[in-house]
């Protein structure tokens, strides 16, 4: 069954995973105003959204976006919740990639964290819970998600799962190209 027409709810010792919640807004807030957690973030391709939003108005707006997103199925959000701190401490999207280059029909995995959060023991936790799942959730071929250089938890805990360095580039739908992606 497509994500679209049920999202499931996943979890593990550590974490959930749930569709987002309008009432995750100030959890969300936390995150995606954590401006050392903001490097982590995979913009790419977002039409200059650098997923900063430092105030309640524009997680708010942030929040009305991703459920008009779910609704037109353009990309989906899940809430991460740590269930030790029974808080959202961060979120996962996941979309299909429609494109004219090697990564067409691969899901697109977005995993963006509190900045206390990007560790190598808990991105492994998160990427575990969810990755094994996205094949059949999605109907895709494959999964990519961008690991920048500096990010040496991140890139630990895929590497774990079995992702491989992508040898191409990603395109963008302006003609730019995006590096940093690996794949399973």
């Amino acid at each position: 069954m497509s994500i679209y027409e049920q999202c499931p709810i996943l979890e593990n010792d550590d974490f959930i995973l749930r569709l987002f919640e309008f009432d995750d807004l100030y959890d969300l807030l936390k995150v995606y105003s954590d401006k050392l957690a903001l490097p982590f973030f995979n913009s790419d391709n977002c039409d200059g959204d650098n997923f900063y939003y430092p105030t309640k108005d524009s997680m708010q707006q942030a929040l009305e976006f991703w459920k008009m997103s779910y609704e037109k199925h353009y990309f989906v959000r899940l809430s991460i919740v740590d269930k030790k701190a029974n808080s959202v401490v961060g979120t996962v999207e996941l979309c299909v990639r429609e494109s004219q280059d090697t990564f067409n029909h691969k899901a697109i995995l977005r995993v963006d964290v509190r900045h206390d959060y990007e560790k190598e023991d808990y991105l492994l936790s998160i990427f575990s819970l969810i990755t094994p799942k996205i094949k059949s959730l999605l109907d895709c071929n494959g999964v990519i998600t961008k690991v920048p250089v500096y990010a040496v938890d991140r890139l630990l805990a895929v590497q774990k799962l079995g992702f491989k360095k992508a040898c191409d580039y990603l395109y963008g739908k302006t003609g730019y190209t995006y590096d940093g992606y690996f794949e399973l």
